[in-house]
């Protein structure tokens, strides 16, 4: 989705004062903040190019009113929603297309999606607009930073994190956002009963989930010992995807429910 145009050097040169305004910005935001930040291997490289019109409104405009902050503390999804409804969370919605799609077919449902980069953020708050959604809100930082700081335990019926970076080369592999770690501090966010729902095109990142998710307590898979589900019909099918299919790639779909 990203354009890219000619400028001319005061257009380069106020973009770059923006930019530095912006790191600035976060530089002290994240040094006031309470949440305890540590430097850990992340899962992620944060990515800072050009903005189309339509993600820098997004992120400028609409972010201030829909956006969530990792400083604010424990999330009150009835308080910030206006209303009790199931609560989803979405963990790297890249530029936000299955979840405006899920935010336009669910009204009755609240949806939070987290990632890190500015311009799907943008991107997805701009859509989100056109759309005319009040169903749906966003982070944009590091989910490991709001799952420790933001989601209060048993708020969650759904979490999903869908085709996250695989990591592929063996030495990246300690970078896999699904991991133990991640694991065991996601269970108690979610409600008991609660669904994790991962989908992955990368047969070796399916095979080391099963394994991650099938060593951890606390945890049932919905299709069975070691097997993978149907895409269920609240996953939409993306642009992303159909592109995977032709290809031939082979999409799984892990689904577990929180047991305890």
């Amino acid at each position: 989705m990203q354009e890219h145009t000619e400028r001319t050097s005061d257009d380069e040169q106020h973009t770059t004062m923006n930019r530095v305004a912006d790191a600035t910005s976060r530089t002290e935001a994240d040094a006031a903040s309470p949440c305890q930040r540590t430097d850990r291997i992340r899962s992620f490289v944060r990515r800072n190019g050009r903005m189309t019109c339509a993600q820098q409104l997004g992120w400028t405009q609409l972010f201030p009113e829909q956006g969530l902050l990792l400083q604010s503390g424990l999330l009150d999804a009835e308080t910030v929603f206006g209303r009790t409804a199931p609560l989803i969370v979405e963990i790297g919605f890249g530029m936000g297309e299955s979840l405006l799609k899920m935010a336009t077919d669910q009204p009755d449902v609240n949806f939070v999606g987290i990632d890190v980069h500015r311009a799907g953020v943008g991107s997805l708050l701009y859509r989100s607009r056109q759309l005319g959604h009040t169903n749906l809100r966003v982070y944009c930082d590091d989910a490991v930073d709001i799952l420790s700081n933001c989601l209060p335990a048993d708020s969650i019926d759904r979490l999903q994190v869908y085709f996250p970076d695989p990591w592929h080369k063996l030495r990246h592999h300690k970078r896999r956002l699904v991991n133990p770690a991640f694991i065991e501090l996601l269970r108690p966010r979610l409600k008991r009963g609660g669904t994790l729902h991962m989908a992955t095109d990368w047969e070796d990142y399916a095979l080391h989930m099963m394994q991650v998710m099938h060593k951890a307590p606390g945890w049932k898979n919905q299709a069975g010992p070691d097997a993978y589900s149907a895409r269920p019909d609240w996953r939409p099918l993306t642009r992303f995807e159909k592109k995977g299919q032709q290809k031939g790639h082979i999409i799984r779909d892990i689904l577990f429910e929180r047991t305890d």
